[in-house]
């Protein structure tokens, strides 16, 4: 017996929705086994990306070394994710301080964070400092300092971690960039020239080290938006999923949450390219490759 045409789509859709979620189920049980007894290196631990990228590779296991430029916030981190864990499951992570500031001391950094478990599987590379100024208004320090923590620390400590990579012929080194490191917009001169340089040497270190198995990974996302999200004051129905798609994309920002489930997902597959934005941002993103003339606006 046929079905009434009316039903049809209803039960696609209900179809669907069940595939879609067997299929997020599969994908978080597979996230948290292949990233068990990995060694996961991850800068700017304390921020609120690092933070939430460390309870998640934590919960699947993975040996994790949390680098930071404070440690009694390294500290607390280390206490929220011990607390409750379950020995048998998880490993106590090994903090380090790292401050790209001063980058005569990442030699020893280096050393410190090899000398925990004598390899690194996957390098985190985090951190990052912004700046929104005129041009004329960003003094020579300013300059270098942000060049120094977006670019020369990073790229600096990718180098460090790069010879035993190579040696034991795998490896995944992930950037946690920025979509300014593709697109130039106005007062934020430094901060994009920063992530440009940091997008380029990461783009060509990939070509360099493929021989080797080594995955290089960029995520150019949008803003952070780390702003806690408004009280509901009454329950709501829950959303359907393509209505709650639909609403993600029309959010102002990325949140940490997303961003770091972004990076485990990338970890996983091996995607060696991420573009995490909105549609108007990837517009803007595809005009400048194909439109030159007309990106940056006036």
């Amino acid at each position: 017996m046929a079905l009434p045409s009316v039903m049809v789509l209803p039960l696609l859709i209900v179809v669907a929705a069940g595939v879609y979620y067997i299929y997020n189920e599969v994908t978080q049980f597979m996230s948290k086994s292949l990233v068990r007894n990995k060694v996961v290196v991850i800068t700017d631990a304390v921020s609120g990306v690092g933070t939430e990228c460390a309870h998640l590779f934590h919960k699947g296991g993975a040996r994790l070394i949390l680098c930071g430029t404070s440690w009694d916030k390294l500290e607390s981190l280390y206490d929220s994710l011990t607390h409750d864990a379950d020995p048998r499951e998880t490993f106590a992570p090994k903090l380090v301080i790292l401050d790209f500031s001063d980058m005569d001391s990442v030699e020893d950094v280096v050393s410190e964070v090899l000398e925990c478990y004598g390899c690194v599987d996957v390098l985190i590379c985090n951190s990052s400092v912004k700046l929104k100024a005129p041009v004329q208004s960003v003094s020579l320090e300013l300059d270098r300092n942000i060049m120094d923590i977006n670019y020369f620390g990073p790229s600096t400590l990718a180098k460090g971690v790069l010879p035993t990579m190579i040696s034991r012929r795998s490896g995944h080194i992930v950037l946690v960039n920025s979509i300014q490191g593709r697109l130039a917009i106005p007062f934020r001169s430094s901060y994009a020239a920063s992530k440009h340089a940091a997008q380029a040497f990461f783009d060509c270190l990939r070509a360099e080290v493929e021989e080797y198995g080594i995955v290089v990974s960029t995520i150019s996302h949008t803003f952070i938006n780390a702003s806690d999200p408004p009280p509901v004051e009454e329950p709501e129905p829950k959303p359907n999923a393509l209505a709650a798609f639909i609403a993600s994309q029309l959010t102002h920002g990325v949140r940490p949450s997303v961003l770091a489930n972004e990076i485990m997902q990338t970890v996983n597959r091996k995607r060696k390219e991420v573009v995490l934005a909105h549609p108007i941002p990837r517009v803007a993103l595809y005009l400048r490759s194909l439109f030159p003339p007309i990106w940056p606006p006036e």
